[in-house]
């Protein structure tokens, strides 16, 4: 479904990323792990278009989207999360799904202006939509209430139920769990195997190294922008340069 072949990032004199590969499968739970400064989060603004590759190709469905634009890949069918959440902090938990369906579902000037037959319909479409991803993450209590007054959890929750809504084929979850306190750790993996239940492939990012290991089927480890090992979640916690990037050195944060 998938491939990364190559693919490396130089800032100026400093290599961020290196000759890194990747494979995923339709329909897979994947992990990007790695210290502090790994280059992480680096592979996924590639992947996704807001940095274009030094070096490398990156396939999607058979398809060359090395260096396409965000909204281009987004369409494609890869969207992501942010670190940080991304929401309309004063619009309600409804209106901010409502506003992320639009990448699939635009509604022309002219349509929204003359409120023609054919904007009522998408109008109607979008809401029933964003209901239905409303429910299925459980955002139910917190549909009218605005965004910022959502406890940082449910931000979280909020955050991927936007990406949702752009019906992605491949999600990027990039440390999906920050934040959250034990409770909402649990309940956020719940609704990650929930996503990818219902046919969605998975790749993410987290420093929670023990959720990762428990929620993904095959982790790829990177250190200094180097692939350093892939393999079964067993695989990989009993390898020695896994011990070693984690526990035997610093990184900067």
């Amino acid at each position: 479904m998938f491939e990364i072949t190559g693919l490396t990032k130089n800032f100026g004199g400093l290599t961020a990323v290196d000759n890194f590969n990747l494979k995923i499968r339709l329909n897979e739970k994947v992990g990007l792990i790695g210290p502090n400064g790994a280059g992480k989060t680096t592979v996924f603004n590639m992947i996704t278009g807001f940095l274009k590759p030094t070096a490398g190709k990156i396939t999607f469905l058979g398809k060359d989207i090395t260096g396409s634009s965000p909204h281009s890949i987004a369409r494609k069918g890869i969207v992501r999360t942010f670190q940080l959440t991304s929401v309309f902090p004063n619009l309600t938990v409804l209106d901010n799904i409502i506003y992320a369906h639009n990448l699939n579902l635009r509604i022309g000037f002219w349509e929204a202006m003359l409120h023609t037959p054919g904007s009522r319909k998408k109008d109607e479409l979008i809401q029933q939509k964003s209901l239905e991803i409303i429910d299925f993450l459980g955002l139910e209590e917190f549909r009218d209430i605005q965004a910022q007054s959502l406890p940082h959890g449910y931000k979280r929750i909020l955050g991927i139920a936007i990406a949702l809504a752009a019906e992605p084929r491949l999600l990027l979850l990039d440390e999906p769990l920050t934040g959250m306190n034990a409770g909402e750790v649990e309940s956020a993996i719940v609704l990650v195997n929930k996503i990818w239940q219902s046919g969605v492939t998975v790749l993410l990012i987290e420093h929670n190294m023990r959720a990762a290991m428990g929620l993904c089927q095959r982790i790829a480890v990177i250190d200094f922008g180097k692939k350093i090992t892939e393999g079964t979640p067993q695989e990989v916690q009993n390898n020695e340069e896994v011990i070693q990037a984690y526990l035997g050195r610093s990184h900067a944060a």
